[in-house]
């Protein structure tokens, strides 16, 4: 179980709900978008692999696409984070509503144009890629150990290494709540819904931290490590 962590403060929760994103933006990309993730990088460089072998279903253009995004974003993630880099509450907070727009505009393009189309795909790799890129720069820059929101490997490690770390086993678990509520929406009811319920999660997260963010003085959690 998760015990309050008062250097951290709200940010420990918020970065859950992130990874919670990552499970269902992912669920998207990979089922509707050509087999492509838009936030585990390792798999789409092991994809690129694969689809410059030959292999079926695989496309190293959508695989390329995803990763030159997902490195825009994290350039601009890296970015923000360097000119907001007194407060943690005001960088999650304008870095996660920055991405609840992207992932916005993700939601409509799909429900209004469709992702059928190579040029819907593509835009939608992209803007769900930036997104990624940026959330992963960002968090990287609150350093709360154990929580990056988009990487599995080494945390799953350590969790079996050291035999200890509940938020190392919280971060795995809701990534997986992601990915499995993601699939389901997208397999029973359509890839704008699960969009939203990403966008709905997000708004909630840039909420909440900036109204815990607001009291004067700051909050300690608030302050950079």
């Amino acid at each position: 179980m998760l015990k309050p962590d008062p250097r951290h403060g709200p940010l420990v929760p918020m970065l859950l709900v992130l990874t919670v994103v990552t499970g269902v933006v992912d669920a998207v990309s990979y089922l509707e978008l050509g087999h492509v993730f838009v936030a585990n990088m390792t798999g789409n460089v092991v994809f690129l692999g694969f689809a410059l072998a030959g292999a079926a279903n695989l496309s190293a253009t959508a695989s390329l696409a995803a990763l030159a995004a997902f490195l825009l974003g994290a350039v601009a993630g890296g970015h923000l984070s360097r000119h907001l880099p007194g407060h943690r509450g005001h960088l999650l907070t304008a870095a996660v509503a920055a991405q609840a727009v992207l992932v916005a505009a993700s939601t409509v393009l799909a429900a209004v144009i469709g992702h059928g189309s190579e040029p819907a795909r593509y835009t939608l790799i992209g803007l769900l890629g930036f997104a990624m890129g940026w959330q992963n720069a960002v968090v990287r820059s609150l350093k709360v150990p154990d929580l990056t929101t988009t990487v599995l490997t080494m945390t799953i490690t350590a969790l079996a290494a050291d035999r200890r770390g509940p938020r190392r086993l919280a971060s795995a678990v809701w990534m997986f709540a992601g990915a499995l509520v993601g699939a389901f929406l997208v397999l029973h009811a359509d890839v704008p819904t699960a969009l939203a319920l990403a966008l709905v999660l997000l708004t909630g997260v840039a909420a909440f931290t900036h109204r815990a963010a607001k009291p004067i003085p700051a909050p300690a959690w608030t302050e950079p490590l």
